[in-house]
């Protein structure tokens, strides 16, 4: 058998480990990347990419609606060839997973990108296409696929996950969403908007992992707008009459195709990873540091979606460049991650900023709100709808963190994201600029609402204003 060694062996050529590649492979450290099935981040092929450009065209064709206000006429006549929409969206998938892999894998030697299913032999071999290879660190990144349940199997191609939804040439008259997370809020809108006939169903009492109640309310009553939702209940699919019957609690509904969202799960079943010499949690995944990647005190690192923590391109970034920097050094360094943001691109966005409802004291915190419907910006685009929570200590005034379902959710959750990794109070924010009519007098309004109640007030008494010395 062929046998090769190498310093550093890297797992996955998604967007992990192209970024521990990125480490690695200046270091002059030996190495190999190892991929099985297609090459090209899930961002590209079948996730945030793809996704948003359907989204795109969705939300483009749903304006139409807004057109009589302006006096357009002929918009009711407007119609949408689905097959070339997807075909434009496969079109721009195609040229993100292009430049992904130019930049990347295609400048590698089949001796350093090997494509095939890697298995531990022991804790420092891998095995692979039926070459062994001797690796002194090792990282796993080889990300997760979509959940389905076994007996859903059963239905075959018309059960679809983001794996094949994207390559239907042909969309489906009527679909049900089985989990209203991220995936199953973006696709299902947008299909709805596309002129599928969309159901959702969450077996939880919320959608997109939104935890304030004001915000979460927020959120149903809009997106229901777009299609039904039934929630609190775990959905169960028959067959009938060649169609899938789609029940949950009291609800049931026809369908002819199902989109199964019900989350991911890692690729480490497949990799023998029993015999990598270290222990798995209760999930199946082994336990390791977020601020440096090792598993416990070994030569093995995580990073990416393979974690189950933080399902991001960006934390994905950061956790390849954290796991590569410590497998080509001597000793082991511990990062700082950043303040968790998550972005829906439904519409209205929903988003989450630091801390989380759940983890607040109310005791010891402000909290800040505005609703869209007056905001002048939001009423002039036609998309005054949502609301926008911001959360402080009530103490010092410190930012914490935020919820929001909102226009424009994905560029105020980022300015909250930059002040809270700052650790800025919300005083300090007030007294930033903010122009007018914009879209961020919104989030200004919150920042108010919440200073009236913090206990920290500005040197001065003036929110919006810095004394001079």
């Amino acid at each position: 058998m062929n046998e090769k060694s190498v310093d550093v062996a890297i797992l996955g050529s998604g967007s992990a480990g192209l970024y521990a590649l990125g480490k690695v492979r200046p270091s002059g450290k030996s190495f190999v990347l190892i991929n099985g099935g297609e090459p090209g981040t899930t961002c590209a092929r079948v996730g945030c990419m793809p996704s948003k450009a359907m989204i795109q065209v969705a939300e483009d064709y749903h304006r139409r609606g807004i057109l009589g206000r302006y006096g357009v006429a002929g918009h009711e006549e407007m119609d949408l060839d689905t097959q070339e929409a997807m075909e434009h969206v496969r079109s721009l998938r195609d040229t993100f997973v292009d430049r992904v892999l130019s930049n990347s894998t295609d400048n590698l030697s089949e001796e350093l990108f090997i494509e095939g299913y890697a298995r531990f032999v022991d804790p420092h071999t891998l095995e692979v296409n039926g070459q062994r290879i001797h690796a002194e660190k090792i990282i796993i990144a080889t990300g997760t696929r979509p959940l389905i349940p076994g007996p859903w199997k059963a239905f075959g191609e018309r059960i679809l996950t983001t794996d094949e939804i994207f390559e239907q040439e042909q969309l489906p008259a009527s679909i049900a969403v089985i989990g209203l997370g991220v995936i199953g809020l973006e696709i299902g809108q947008s299909l709805a908007r596309l002129g599928v006939e969309v159901t959702g169903f969450d077996m939880l009492g919320t959608i997109g992992g939104l935890e304030d109640p004001d915000v979460a309310k927020v959120a149903v009553e809009a997106i229901s707008k777009d299609f039904p939702m039934h929630l609190g209940a775990a959905a169960e699919i028959s067959e009938e009459n060649g169609k899938l019957r789609v029940s949950a609690g009291e609800q049931s509904v026809l369908v002819d195709k199902v989109l199964a969202s019900l989350g991911r799960i890692p690729n480490l079943d497949n990799m023998a990873i029993e015999n990598a010499g270290i222990e798995l949690g209760s999930k199946g995944i082994p336990a390791f540091n977020p601020n440096t990647m090792q598993v416990g005190d070994s030569h093995i690192f995580l990073a990416g979606d393979i974690t189950g923590e933080r399902a991001l391109l960006h934390e994905a970034g950061d956790e390849g460049r954290i796991a590569g920097h410590n497998a080509i050094s001597a000793q082991i360094s511990a990062f700082k991650r950043k303040v968790p943001l998550s972005i829906n691109f439904c519409d209205p966005n929903i988003c989450h900023v630091g801390a989380r409802w759940s983890e607040l004291d109310p005791a010891s915190t402000a909290v800040g709100t505005v609703n869209f419907a007056p905001v002048g910006r939001a009423l002039i685009m036609g998309k005054n709808r949502g609301i926008l929570k911001v959360y402080a200590d009530n103490q010092s005034g410190r930012l914490l963190g935020s919820e929001m379902a909102c226009p424009k959710g994905e560029n105020l959750a980022h300015l909250l994201a930059w002040s809270i990794q700052q650790e800025l109070t919300v005083g300090r924010l007030l007294q930033m600029p903010f122009y007018h009519p914009v879209i961020e007098e919104a989030l200004q309004a919150a920042l108010y609402d919440c200073y009236s109640k913090v206990e920290s007030k500005n040197s001065g008494g003036i929110a919006e204003l810095v004394p001079l010395a």
